[in-house]
């Protein structure tokens, strides 16, 4: 797809509903694609529009159906061999052919190395507003413009912006932002089927992709993470921080600190930049608590901190806390969780 400096926008007037794009790999759609579905559903009936999802890929027929079971009252699919394996260019053009052809009011996507790679292009050739990052969406009081809320200056303050004159409002969501819309029995909705536009062909050729070897970790979709800081005071303690997490079937997440001092992998890093966390329990080993990293873990269900120092600002936002020594509090844990 060429992108031209002078776009196709979409007048407001014509545009309306709500569309989420259900990102999916290799089959399975990503889990921020259902809460895309859920809070996307909250703000449809809101405005009183119809929920449109969009699914490219190549044979993605049984995840279209997978997401008529979420709620969506149209699913539109492009299915085509050239998009079996990602690449920006002729994703960014199925897109935008799909969303000249809808003309929603609001198009949400989740943020993931995917989307960041297409989704800039898909709002450039549109002539939209794209918001990245967010943490909240809301409808103003007239209903009328999507409140997109981001955090910004290192996550210190929270803006809320509103493209009033542009359509689609599109927005990048965090994950593990919104509850995932529940899944229906019985599917509901249809699907549309569209053709991949002739100007789709990309730049580059696809070779092959390799997954991620060594010591990679899903974050996301941790129930229970137990992260080490700075205050653990060096790398081999993370051994003890992976006990802990073995012992009660999680994953070790680390605070920006550790990562840039070469204790641990990016892969394993909480916060603004790094991985938007939600699992059921958290455990912070070592970590002060600045708000980088509370941004990336505050929405946890139950927050546990281990920290020598009892002003850290973790312990604000900590269910329960413990002040001491964390080399001498998680050996102990683990201990009493291998017991049973």
């Amino acid at each position: 797809m060429q992108l031209t400096n002078d776009p196709e926008t979409l007048a407001p007037a014509d545009c309306s509903g709500v569309c989420i794009f259900a990102e999916q790999r290799h089959g399975k759609l990503a889990s921020v694609s259902l809460e895309l579905l859920g809070e996307g559903r909250r703000l449809a009936d809101a405005l009183g529009q119809p929920l449109h999802a969009v699914v490219l890929g190549g044979g993605v027929g049984p995840v279209a159906e997978e997401v008529r079971h979420y709620g969506a009252d149209r699913v539109h699919v492009v299915d085509d061999a050239a998009l079996e394996h990602f690449q920006a260019e002729p994703y960014a053009a199925a897109l935008v052919a799909v969303v000249r052809q809808v003309k929603p009011a609001i198009l949400l996507v989740g943020q993931s190395n995917v989307t960041r790679s297409f989704v800039p292009a898909v709002a450039l050739a549109l002539g939209a507003g794209l918001v990245g990052g967010c943490t909240q969406v809301a409808l103003d009081d007239a209903k009328q413009n999507l409140v997109q809320t981001r955090p910004a200056f290192g996550g210190t303050v929270f803006a809320s912006v509103l493209t009033e004159t542009a359509r689609p409002q599109i927005a990048s969501v965090r994950p593990r932002m919104f509850e995932p819309a529940a899944r229906l029995d019985a599917p509901a909705g249809e699907i549309v089927a569209h053709s991949l536009p002739d100007d789709a062909a990309p730049r580059t050729k696809f070779l092959d992709s390799v997954d991620e070897l060594g010591d990679a970790v899903d974050l996301t979709e941790a129930e229970v993470i137990v992260s080490g800081g700075r205050g653990i005071g060096g790398p081999e303690a993370f051994a003890m921080i992976r006990e802990l997490a073995d012992a009660l079937g999680g994953v070790v997440g680390a605070s920006r600190a550790a990562v840039d001092a070469g204790w641990i992998a990016y892969s394993h890093q909480v916060g603004q930049t790094g991985k938007i966390v939600k699992p059921r329990v958290y455990v912070a080993c070592g970590i002060s608590g600045a708000i980088q990293h509370q941004v990336g873990m505050r929405s946890s269900d139950t927050i546990v901190a281990i920290n020598r120092d009892p002003e850290a600002p973790i312990f604000k936002l900590a269910t329960y806390g413990l002040v001491g020594d964390v080399k001498q509090i998680v050996p102990a844990l683990t201990r009493r969780f291998l017991k049973g």
